[in-house]
C-alpha cells in the first residue's frame, strides 16, 4: 500500500458509531473512518458469519481476537487466528470473503 501525501491524522476508531452490515449469515458490526487515500475500519464479526459477497479490494487486515477463516474464490483457504494478518492487492491473485464459526475481530487498512 502506497499512502499518498497525508497530514498526521489521529483516528479514534473504537469511539465512532458501529455500523451492522448482514452476512449470508450472521452479521458484522464495523467502526469506519475514511479519509481521501486510506480506509481504516475496526470490524467485529458474530459467530456463524459468512461474508455475502465476494471483495476484489485490497487490504490489509490483521486479527485481534477470535479466529476466521479467508476463503479466496479459486478454492483456497487459510485459517486466521489472533496475530495473523493477510495482504492482498486490488484486483489480486483472487476474489475472498471471511468466516468465523466463533467470531473474531479485526482492523482492516484499505
Amino acid at each position: 500500500m502506497k499512502i499518498p501525501s497525508t497530514p498526521f491524522t489521529v483516528v479514534r476508531l473504537a469511539r465512532l458509531d458501529r455500523t451492522l452490515a448482514p452476512g449470508e449469515t450472521g452479521r458484522s458490526f464495523s467502526r469506519t473512518a475514511e479519509t481521501p487515500n486510506v480506509r481504516l475500519r475496526l470490524v467485529e464479526y458474530e459467530a456463524g458469519y459468512l461474508a455475502d459477497h465476494w471483495c476484489e479490494r485490497g487490504h490489509v487486515l490483521h486479527v485481534i481476537g477470535g479466529e476466521l477463516t479467508v476463503e479466496l474464490q479459486d478454492g483456497r483457504s487459510f485459517a486466521l487466528q489472533a496475530g495473523d494478518s493477510f495482504v492482498v492487492s486490488d484486483r489480486g491473485d483472487s476474489a475472498h470473503r471471511v468466516r468465523t464459526g466463533a467470531g473474531a475481530s479485526v482492523f482492516i487498512a484499505d
